[in-house]
């Protein structure tokens, strides 16, 4: 932590320090260098010269001696005239260097050495500044170790180097203002830095561990004390929740069901509260325990390993939800366009559900059936788009995954996908529509429910009866009601008279009681069919016509009251089931409500024969 402050603030430091010298006009170091330059590419430009004399001389023969010996004049001329440069080279730059601002290397108030010259585009106050930034924290490192200092070749420079980290480069020009070389300067300014820090840790040892537990006191006193606002923060919402609970807590209710009293609402409250504090007191501990174990060298570790434990993690979401948020913005875009999409189809199918719109042949009752579909496989398009851009898709966990659910679909949903196809043949085939009465095996009822796996009937005893679409589909479905309303329903029952009676009476007594039943039609007309000429009675079928395919069951029980009452009025007996009697003084199967008041029971007959 102490590291990290020093950090900032010598980087604050370094950059008000560049923005000052960007304005810092070096005029001595430009000459110099431009002096070390122009030298340098003449004695380059001699030393190529030289050895294409040389190279001359070697392939000279002997009887050449004239030719020889101006060569070896001419490279005579070309060191002396070399070493008239470098006399007046050093001459001006020793004039130079008496005027040239150095800019020291510093650890605290300790001056290690002084840079003159620039590399690159550094100026000497960066290379300093730099250079004593990182030598102060070779001083801050407590494993700091003298003998992983040294010393690199790199290409044009000498590179003084501890572990990985490159502290200070000496050039040929820095090596030349000390008249030195560049290896010989390069381990002088090692073995200044080695000391230097050594030095310093020594002396201020005492004071840096003194500070250390200084600093580890103030920052356990003021978690202390952040804990204990915590807490008393807790305990005095807590009171005073509770003596205001009236007013901010009332009961949770819908028409008569409460579903949280004020006291349990209170305990709730504490609950959270109760949550947000060790959440804030555990959230503290551990931004602080960082700071503690960082302020001593052999529990630095320990600081870095927990906060990396929560901080990884928060790193890699944030990361990965950045990196995410192109895929996610696609399939918002996905999203949006097909739900409105979805809309304006799902517009279209309603106006032809409320017969606004009109298509050849396309029946209304499908329009939402059809829709259902439409929209189905709108969204499995849907799904099929936005697939490649969720997170792992293209993974092979993510990819078994859907192999395995896919299995288990098919594996698992057999029994629903027949039931699934049938509802989807069923609803176009409009075998009947909600409100119809049916008969589905032994099953009769009113539809109430179509789905794509069932269908629910609704029975005259207010029984529910589910039946799959498979069975539906397989089986035979009477519809009492696709016509009812427009050809009308004919219902019918059989009645067994005997042969006593004319068949033409009996008719009309017949049609007389279907007319006298309620929601039975007037036109068309009941009629009669004699439907079997049995041993002791003839079977008559009375037939009527309803457009209330529902009340079949009230509409029966009214007609065969209508027929006994008719029957009766005419002195008809009903011979169902099987009747046989011999009228020996019995009374007749008729009620006695509907007999004469002077009616007696038929004698017994008997007839005698004189002549025998």
């Amino acid at each position: 932590m102490r590291s990290t402050i020093i950090i900032i603030i010598f980087f604050s430091c370094y950059t008000l320090g560049i923005s000052q010298s960007d304005t810092i006009s070096i005029p001595n170091s430009e000459e110099v260098n431009q002096l070390f330059k122009k030298s340098k590419q003449m004695h380059l430009a001699d030393s190529v010269r030289k050895a294409d004399l040389l190279d001359q001389i070697s392939t000279l023969k002997k009887n050449q001696k004239l030719e020889k010996a101006k060569l070896e004049q001419e490279i005579k001329n070309i060191q002396k005239q070399d070493s008239v440069r470098k006399t007046e080279f050093t001459t001006r730059f020793n004039i130079l260097k008496k005027n040239e601002k150095g800019y020291p290397v510093t650890l605290y108030t300790d001056t290690l050495f002084i840079l003159y010259t620039k590399i690159g585009s550094s100026t000497p106050y960066e290379r300093s500044s730099i250079t004593s930034f990182k030598i102060h924290n070779l001083y801050s490192d407590d494993f700091f170790v003298a003998d992983s200092l040294t010393t690199s070749i790199s290409y044009n420079t000498i590179d003084i180097v501890y572990k990985n980290i490159i502290i200070l480069s000496i050039s040929e020009q820095d090596a030349m203002w000390h008249n030195k070389s560049k290896e010989e300067l390069a381990n002088e300014y090692s073995q200044i830095i080695k000391e230097t820090v050594i030095k310093t840790k020594s002396s201020r040892n005492i004071w840096t561990v003194l500070s250390r537990i200084g600093l580890a006191i103030l920052v356990i006193t003021g978690i202390s004390l952040l804990i204990w606002g915590i807490n008393t923060g807790h305990k005095k919402t807590q009171i005073y929740f509770n003596l205001h609970k009236q007013k901010f807590l009332k009961e949770l209710s819908y028409k008569d069901y409460t579903f949280l009293t004020a006291d349990q609402e209170l305990k709730l409250v504490n609950f959270v509260f109760k949550i947000i504090k060790w959440f804030f007191v555990v959230l503290s501990l551990y931004l602080v325990l960082p700071m503690v174990f960082s302020i001593f060298p052999f529990s630095r570790s320990w600081a870095n390993i927990l906060f990396a434990l929560i901080w990884s993690p928060f790193k890699g979401i944030l990361i990965s939800l950045w990196d995410y948020l192109p895929n996610l913005f696609s399939i918002f875009v996905i999203f949006f366009v097909m739900k409105y999409f979805i809309r304006f189809v799902k517009y279209i199918f309603q106006e032809i559900a409320h017969e606004k719109l009109k298509i050849p042949n396309f029946h209304t009752d499908w329009a939402m059936p059809t829709y259902g579909i439409v929209r189905f496989l709108l969204y499995a398009f849907m799904f099929v788009l936005i697939f490649p851009y969720l997170p792992g898709s293209d993974s092979n966990i993510f990819k078994g995954v859907s192999v395995f659910i896919g299995i288990l679909f098919s594996l698992g949903s057999s029994t629903a996908i027949a039931n699934m196809i049938a509802g989807l043949v069923i609803t176009y085939m409009r075998p009947f529509k909600i409100n119809d009465r049916i008969k589905i095996g032994d099953m009769t009822g009113d539809v109430i429910e179509k789905t794509l796996l069932v269908t629910r009937l609704r029975t005259i005893k207010n029984e529910e009866i589910t039946i799959p679409n498979a069975s539906v589909l397989s089986g035979n479905t009477i519809n009492y009601s696709t016509h009812s309303k427009t050809q009308g329903l004919i219902i019918h029952t059989t009645i067994t008279i005997g042969y006593d009676v004319a068949w033409r009476k009996m008719h009309q007594v017949l049609i007389d009681a279907a007319l006298r039943t309620e929601m039975i039609l007037k036109d068309p007309l009941p009629f009669v069919l004699q439907s079997s000429l049995d041993d002791f009675y003839v079977s008559y079928q009375i037939n009527a016509y309803t457009q209330e395919a529902n009340k079949q069951a009230l509409i029966y029980s009214e007609l065969h009251k209508n027929i006994q009452d008719i029957c009766f009025e005419n002195g008809i007996e009903i011979l169902s089931p099987h009747y046989k009697s011999l009228r020996d003084g019995n009374l007749v199967t008729i009620p006695n409500s509907y007999l004469k008041d002077d009616y007696q029971s038929p004698t017994f007959n008997v007839t005698v024969n004189k002549n025998h």
